[in-house]
């Protein structure tokens, strides 16, 4: 019985997976079809990458104060100089915390947005309608989506690390800590352009991971309002393991 339980899950998700393969090579084959999804892509931007500066401002800013502090404490000798603390700060927020933290918070925002505005869609059957009438429904919905998360997101990437450094900086000196002058002398000695490089194609995968998994998973939503409620929930898990896991392979692979 476990066994048999076992084996419809794993083909569960093998299906699954397929579906998932199919709706990103639809996509990949409408992504011509620029003229459809114009308007919708531009609406986008606004959406993932406008709307979402003031959380990412609130992220970043206190994700670089409390590391600031938390390093202080933890290096509260005389053995390091005080400037190492700008070099864990900067470095840790350029190669990781910036990406990753914003990733997690838009995969609860932006992910979710998409997947319930697609869900809603179709079990409202306003996706059916489209088709009925000509549209191609993947380019007009799923591909602006998807696109705005790609180029929005190393935007907003970037926003995370300058506003996370401001924010150490501030920590620092408003709490006496460490100057502002040590602080960006240990942050410029272990400085390396390949960090924002690393930094910067983690986003682009970011940005693809939860966009694409919020728009499959809404796109195939059902079962009414219950459905979509689940969809999104769905999405917004899946979004943020599989972010996780992109990270780690990532990392294994590049640094």
């Amino acid at each position: 019985m476990i066994s048999a339980i076992r084996e419809l899950r794993i083909a569960g998700g093998i299906r699954e997976f397929g579906r998932y393969g199919q709706l990103l090579y639809q996509a990949l084959r409408s992504s011509t079809e620029f003229s459809t999804y114009r308007k919708n892509l531009f609406h986008e931007f606004v959406k993932v990458g406008y709307e979402s500066i003031p959380i990412i401002f609130l992220v970043g800013i206190f994700t670089g104060a409390v590391m600031t502090l938390q390093t202080a404490y933890q290096l509260d000798t005389d053995i390091y100089p005080s400037t190492i603390i700008g070099s864990i700060v900067v470095q840790s927020l350029i190669i990781e915390l910036a990406a990753v933290i914003s990733a997690l918070v838009l995969a609860g925002k932006v992910g979710a947005r998409m997947s319930t505005e697609l869900g809603t869609m179709r079990v409202s059957e306003q996706i059916d309608a489209l088709e009925a009438m000509g549209f191609n429904s993947v380019s007009f919905l799923v591909v602006p989506r998807i696109a705005a998360g790609i180029l929005m997101f190393p935007i907003l990437y970037t926003t995370a690390a300058v506003f996370g450094i401001l924010g150490g900086i501030t920590a620092g000196a408003v709490d006496g800590i460490l100057p502002v002058a040590e602080f960006m002398e240990g942050g410029r000695a272990f400085f390396f352009e390949s960090d924002i490089i690393f930094g910067i194609i983690k986003s682009f995968v970011f940005g693809f991971v939860i966009t694409s998994i919020a728009c499959y998973k809404g796109y195939y939503a059902f079962g009414g309002a219950e459905g979509v409620g689940n969809a999104t929930t769905r999405a917004t898990v899946l979004s943020c393991i599989f972010v996780l896991l992109a990270d780690f392979i990532l990392a294994a692979l590049l640094l």
